[in-house]
């Protein structure tokens, strides 16, 4: 495999934070969907898009304020 690097690409950390956003929010939205909204589809939509804002938040956080690995 080829490692990509630049801004949006390579494996520095925070990397994965979207990724496991989605994929967390996915389960809990599933969870969601079946006992709260009685529509799976409605709760993974909500789940995703928590997952998306948590993950996205969360990547937000570590990166230094000049951007990725100190780019400008």
């Amino acid at each position: 495999m080829t490692e990509r690097k630049g801004k949006n690409g390579g494996s520095g950390s925070g990397n994965g934070d979207v990724a496991v956003g989605i994929s967390v929010g996915t389960a809990i939205g599933v969870a969601l969907g079946l006992t709260v909204f009685d529509n799976i589809a409605l709760g993974i939509g909500v789940g995703m898009a928590l997952g998306i804002a948590l993950g996205s938040a969360r990547r937000g956080r570590r990166e230094p304020p000049g951007g990725s690995r100190g780019e400008r």
